[in-house]
C-alpha cells in the first residue's frame, strides 16, 4: 500500500497527490516551510494525513534550531507551530497534532535541546505508526456493516492517501474483501478538485475491489434506483452534538440518504473529533481559490507528449465559490465508526 508521508534520513518525504493518478512523484521537504505549502497546496491532503504532515514538518524545524536555552528553543518553534495552524482551518487533526507536540516539549522541558529533537523525531513517527492501526480498528468494525453482495458508495478521499495508511472510510470496504465478502465500490467523482475520480479510483483499483466512478450529481439517482446499500464517508473534523465536516458535497449525500432509507456512517478517528466546539455551526469553513472551481486538473495529451495540468472550463471573468467543505448534522447520520466501536452522534461526547 502506497504510503503518503515517511520521514526519512532527516528528511519529509509526501507523495504529491495533485500528479496522481498518472505519475508516483514524491515531493522532499528540507524544511517546515516546505511541508506547510504542501499541505496548502494539497499535496498531500486529508486530515490525519496532514496531522502527521504537521508533526514531521514541526520535527524538521527544531532540527534547525540552534541553541541549548529550553525557553529560547520553544520560541523559536512558535512561529512554526502558528504556521502549521494556519495551512488548513477546518481538519481539527493538525491542531490536535501541535498540541500533542506541544505536551512531549512540556513532559520534557529538562532534558538537553539534543534529546528534544530526538523526541520530537520519534513522536511525529509514532503518530502516524499509530494513526494506521486506529485505521486498521475502524476497518475491522465497520466491515461489519457491509455484507456479502453491498454495494457501497463513498465520497472524496479517505483511503490510505489522506492517512498514515490503510484510510478511514475505505478501511472497512479493505476489510470486508480480506473477510472474502463480494463488494462493489462506487466513488463520487468530487468535484472541484476531482479526489475521488483521481485518488479513491486509484487506490481502489490497486487493490483489486471492483469500482465504479460516477458524477457527484448522479449518487441520488443510484440511491432511487436501488443501486446503493450503505455510503461510508470521513470527517475532518467532528463535534460535541456529533455534526461533522467533510468534503463539500457531504451534507447532500446525507440529506439524499435519509430520503432513500439507506445507512449512511461516518469513519471518525478520536482524533479529529473537537469537544471544544459545541455544534457544527461553529466549525470553520476553508474556502480555498476560485481557479479550483473555474479549471480542472488532467493529464493533456498533445501528440506523443502528456503533460498534467490545468485547463479552464469557465468564461473568464466568471465568478465562483469555493467552499472545501459543507456541514452534515447528526440527525442525517447512522453511526459513526472509530477505533473504539460504533457510536450513535450523539454518543461522540462521551467516548473521549
Amino acid at each position: 500500500m502506497v504510503r503518503s508521508i515517511e520521514w526519512n534520513n532527516g528528511r519529509v518525504l509526501i507523495l504529491d497527490q495533485n500528479r496522481l493518478p498518472f505519475e508516483i512523484t514524491y515531493i522532499e521537504c528540507t524544511d517546515y516551510m516546505m511541508v506547510a505549502e504542501a499541505i496548502k497546496n494539497l499535496s498531500i491532503r486529508g486530515a490525519p494525513a496532514i496531522g502527521i504532515a504537521a508533526a514531521m514538518g514541526i520535527a524538521l524545524a527544531a532540527q534547525e534550531i540552534e541553541t541549548d536555552d529550553y525557553d529560547l528553543f520553544i520560541e523559536r518553534l512558535q512561529p512554526v507551530f502558528d504556521t502549521m495552524l494556519k495551512t488548513r482551518p477546518t481538519a481539527v487533526n493538525i491542531r490536535w497534532a501541535v498540541e500533542r507536540i506541544r505536551s512531549v516539549l512540556l513532559a520534557n522541558r529538562y532534558r538537553k535541546i539534543s534529546e528534544l529533537k530526538d523526541m520530537l523525531i520519534a513522536e511525529a513517527i509514532m503518530i502516524r505508526e499509530e494513526d494506521i492501526e486506529v485505521n486498521r480498528n475502524i476497518g475491522r468494525f465497520g466491515a461489519d456493516l457491509i455484507l456479502d453482495g453491498f454495494r457501497v458508495l463513498t465520497h472524496c478521499n479517505a483511503g490510505a492517501l489522506a492517512t498514515g495508511g490503510y484510510g478511514t472510510a475505505t478501511a472497512p470496504i479493505f476489510v470486508a474483501a480480506e473477510q472474502g465478502k463480494r463488494l462493489h465500490v462506487y466513488v463520487d467523482e468530487t468535484r472541484p478538485v476531482l479526489q475521488g475520480a483521481r485518488l479513491t479510483s486509484w487506490e481502489l483499483l490497486q487493490a483489486g475491489i471492483p469500482v465504479t466512478l460516477i458524477p457527484d450529481n448522479a449518487a441520488g439517482a443510484l440511491m432511487k434506483r436501488g443501486e446503493i446499500d450503505i455510503i461510508i464517508v470521513g470527517t475532518d473534523r467532528t463535534v460535541r452534538n456529533g455534526d461533522v465536516a467533510n468534503k463539500i458535497g457531504t451534507y447532500s449525500l446525507a440529506v439524499l440518504a435519509k430520503e432513500n432509507n439507506i445507512p449512511f456512517y461516518v469513519a471518525a478517528p478520536l482524533s479529529s473529533i473537537d469537544l471544544s466546539i459545541s455544534t457544527g455551526e461553529e466549525i470553520p469553513i476553508e474556502e480555498r481559490d476560485p481557479s479550483e472551481v473555474t479549471c480542472i486538473r488532467g493529464r493533456l495529451l498533445s501528440g506523443d507528449k502528456q503533460e498534467i495540468g490545468l485547463v479552464q472550463i469557465a468564461p473568464d471573468g466568471v465568478k465562483a465559490k469555493n467552499y472545501a467543505f459543507d456541514v452534515t448534522p447528526a440527525r442525517y447520520i447512522t453511526g459513526i465508526i472509530t477505533e473504539r466501536g460504533i457510536f450513535k452522534p450523539s454518543a461522540i461526547k462521551d467516548i473521549k
